[in-house]
């Protein structure tokens, strides 16, 4: 009997033995990752302190969106992303970061507003991550999920932004007839053609309004051309847009 009373306490105290091991392993394993973390935040967190400045360099015909350190001008991260498509292309041209969101559904995960003057236009996630790579959009710009969301840690308000858009700028996708309320970097391009000839004196903002019409029509009497107001191969032409490689 006493024999078995001790096989009990023995089994007893292996049992406790063996809890204490483990949880000191679980806990020895947790604090390993804790520290393995706010390494990475400590890390982050250094970056900021430090006032590094970073831009964005996104190339619509390559499809790369590049963050670039400002101080030394060297490529910190490169990303593949999707672009606008032929009939709503990705404006180009030098913009702001003006605010930043966690958004959802067809944005993906986060936004990154821009100050394009003519609309609604950001980077943003996605949900379609097989678009990535191809002219997909409404004209944003798309990055896979987990792209999009370490971009974020890096981007502040007012971060540089340029789009390029191959060796035709603008015209990437060539000429389209511009009529009165159509938007875009064409019509801006076509606002800046036209205000260094003396015509315009408006807001170089990619609306083809008013102003824009009153120039156009002005431009044409004096070069005795056609009055309309659609904008067509011959008066790029003659506004010096000519697509050359």
């Amino acid at each position: 009997m006493a024999k078995r009373i001790l096989l009990i306490i023995i089994g007893f105290i292996c049992v406790i033995t063996v809890i204490l091991v483990g949880t000191f392993i679980i806990n020895n394993v947790n604090n390993k990752d804790i520290n393995s973390n706010n390494k990475n935040i400590i890390r982050v967190s250094k970056m900021n302190s430090n006032n590094k400045e970073f831009k964005i360099l996104i190339e619509i015909d390559t499809k790369y969106l590049y963050l670039i350190d400002k101080n030394s001008n060297t490529i910190v991260k490169k990303y593949i992303v999707a672009t606008g498509k032929e009939e709503t292309p990705t404006p180009i041209g030098s913009f702001k970061v003006t605010d930043k969101g966690m958004w959802g559904e067809g944005f993906g995960t986060r936004w990154l507003g821009l100050n394009v003057p003519w609309g609604r236009y950001g980077i943003h996630g996605t949900n379609k991550p097989y678009s990535i790579g191809s002219n997909a959009s409404q004209g944003c710009i798309r990055m896979r999920n987990q792209d999009v969301e370490e971009l974020y840690n890096f981007v502040r308000h007012n971060m540089s932004v340029t789009i390029i858009g191959g060796p035709f700028g603008p015209f990437n996708h060539g000429f389209r007839t511009l009529t009165p309320g159509d938007r875009g970097s064409d019509v801006q391009e076509v606002q800046k053609r036209l205000k260094i000839k003396g015509y315009y004196s408006g807001d170089i903002d990619g609306v083809y309004g008013e102003s824009l019409k009153d120039s156009l029509i002005r431009f044409l009497k004096d070069n005795k051309m056609k009055l309309t107001d659609e904008i067509g191969d011959e008066i790029y032409e003659k506004l010096d847009i000519i697509l050359t490689e």
